[in-house]
């Protein structure tokens, strides 16, 4: 089972910072995405800006959403921070 999503931010460039339920954070770049079906309803950047947590994913105003599977699997940088600190501590 994969990890719910917690918080969403939208940013610049098409790309969203997302926090997971376990910890983890990651960034999301949806641009590749943006050709293809329904997403093209968020090239409109103020419909991409209206992206929020739905359940364990997200979604927009527009009636676009993810799975909770390719969110976690597409996420960048994903890293739990309980993992970040102890790594941290054995390089010191």
């Amino acid at each position: 089972m994969y990890p719910s999503v917690k918080e969403v931010v939208p940013g610049d460039g098409y790309v969203l910072s997302i926090v997971f339920d376990n910890g983890e954070r990651g960034t999301l770049d949806m641009k590749p995405f943006l050709d293809f079906g329904v997403f093209q309803r968020l090239r409109d950047h103020d419909s991409f800006k209206q992206v929020r947590v739905a359940f364990d994913t997200i979604e927009w105003k527009s009636g676009v959403d993810l799975d909770p599977e390719f969110v976690y699997e597409k996420c960048k940088g994903v890293k739990s921070a309980q993992r970040g600190a102890s790594t941290n501590a054995s390089t010191s």
